[in-house]
């Protein structure tokens, strides 16, 4: 019983390493780079839109106290040009 479980255990091990050697030499091919590279530029692509739309939002926010620091100390309510653009 107990080869019977050994031998269970190589077998196993052996399926394990030939699929991570097989995986490991298709990342080596040219389609597997290709691959990572398209994985890294989607990647790449997705933070960049993340960041503009942070910074965006980040502008909108410090546009806003800034509009509302002008019409607290001078009485005057400022149009949002955003809004002035959108219309023409």
């Amino acid at each position: 019983m107990s080869r019977l479980f050994w031998l269970g255990v190589g077998v196993a091990a052996g399926v394990a390493l030939s699929r991570k050697l097989r995986e490991k030499a298709h990342q080596a091919t040219p389609a597997g780079v290709a691959e990572n590279v398209s994985d890294a530029m989607r990647e790449l692509a997705g933070a960049v839109g993340a960041f503009g739309a942070d910074v965006r939002a980040g502008m909108q926010e410090r546009e806003k106290e800034l509009q509302d620091v002008v019409t607290e100390r001078s009485g005057v309510r400022l149009h949002n040009a955003r809004a002035r653009r959108a219309d023409d």
